[in-house]
């Protein structure tokens, strides 16, 4: 891969030491609320603020430290969280979080996702109610139309009912906010035998991800999808088999076309045309190009594999700083097929820009762009022999 200084957090004022010095925090004070933590978890949740903010990396002190430090932690432990590399420590955040709450036990709090509350609050709000009766009226589009508005809802995550409404006449397009649309180059590649999506977050934007399966699937341009999920709860809202099933059910539990979605998503999983997989390395803090062997196997043994989110993009092409121009082809030659990458931009690093394209959008919005959520990409990796 092309090398570039990795994201660090230790400049004040920039997107990723913001992340750290208020983000977590306030999560931290969000997950004390959701649920109610007996005096071990509220203290143990006030200790990970206190070396969070003003202390340094220490030991988880379970078995996963030995994991841990495969993925990093022996040149990590005793340094400031602001101090790594960005996407490490915030895995390594996380990963603390969920001891501090009991998750992996033993005790009453084991296997309880800190984050569900807030999950299912996105599943059952107005906005995706609103979301799912958009899709009546895709629906009444022809094909191509719904296959493309079901790719920029995917897309778009929790804007998705943006997405589900372009074929609506005098309806402004999120398109326009696409600094690389290889759309195009997506659909060539179908139809496809085996298809992987590795999903990103869940709640209201697992459901656009979904309803893209089940276009794909019901239509014929994939026979069999595999759907990749965390092994764990990761991040406040990625999403996890949980998740999925979650999903799947308020669906079913809706009106109109979103009913239909979900009877065949069940039906799909149940007889293996849809297959859920949560490979430990999906909660791993370190890039896709240091996957594990079997890993590399399976997303090998796919026709096309589609990153979805801002995340799995870090991980796909590396969380440096490249140059805007590097191209996407470069830094994901290492993978062993055919790469697709959907993503709102919401973090620093950024690949496959034309020179005209970064001038424009920094003249317009200086470095605000690439953190704001206000701009996506879809790109294509180019076939490789596997």
């Amino acid at each position: 891969m092309p090398d570039a200084p990795v994201i660090l957090a230790d400049e004040p004022g920039s997107f990723p030491h913001g992340v750290l010095a208020a983000r977590h925090p306030a999560l931290i004070g969000a997950v004390r609320e959701a649920f109610p933590y007996g005096p071990g978890q509220r203290r143990a949740l006030d200790e990970l603020l206190g070396s969070a903010t003003e202390g340094v990396i220490g030991p988880l002190g379970t078995e996963d430290d030995e994991l841990w430090a495969v993925w990093g932690a022996r040149q990590y432990l005793g340094r400031s969280w602001f101090e790594v590399p960005f996407l490490w420590s915030e895995s390594y955040f996380y990963r603390h979080l969920l001891q501090a709450v009991g998750f992996f036990g033993p005790g009453a709090w084991q296997g309880v996702d800190p984050f569900r509350p807030f999950k299912l609050a996105e599943l059952d709000s107005p906005e995706a109610d609103e979301e799912l009766a958009a899709l009546d009226r895709l629906m009444e589009q022809p094909l191509d139309e719904q296959a493309r508005a079901l790719l920029h809802g995917a897309l778009w995550g929790n804007r998705a009912d943006l997405g589900f409404r372009l074929s609506a006449p005098g309806t402004p397009a999120p398109v326009s906010r696409l600094v690389v649309d290889e759309s195009e180059e997506f659909w060539a590649l179908l139809p496809v035998d085996t298809l992987c999506l590795v999903a990103d977050n869940a709640g209201r934007e697992l459901i656009p991800d979904l309803l893209l399966l089940d276009h794909l699937i019901r239509h014929g341009q994939v026979r069999r999808a595999v759907l990749y999920v965390k092994a764990h709860p990761y991040y406040i809202s990625d999403a996890t088999t949980a998740d999925v099933v979650d999903a799947v059910r308020r669906l079913t539990a809706a009106k109109g076309a979103a009913t239909g979605a979900g009877e065949r998503l069940w039906t799909a999983m149940a007889d293996g045309r849809l297959e859920i997989r949560a490979h430990p390395f999906s909660c791993a803090p370190l890039p896709y190009a240091d996957m594990p062997d079997d890993l590399r196997t399976e997303f090998a043994a796919a026709d096309l594999t589609v990153f979805k989110g801002d995340l799995n993009y870090r991980r796909l092409v590396g969380d440096r700083l490249y140059p805007p121009t590097t191209p996407f082809q470069d830094v994901t030659a290492y993978f062993p097929g055919p790469v697709a990458a959907l993503r709102t931009l919401k973090s620093d690093v950024i690949v496959g820009l034309d020179e005209a394209t970064e001038a424009a959008l920094v003249a317009a919005e200086e470095q605000r762009w690439r953190t704001s959520g206000a701009h996506a990409l879809v790109q294509v990796g180019p076939p490789r022999v596997k």
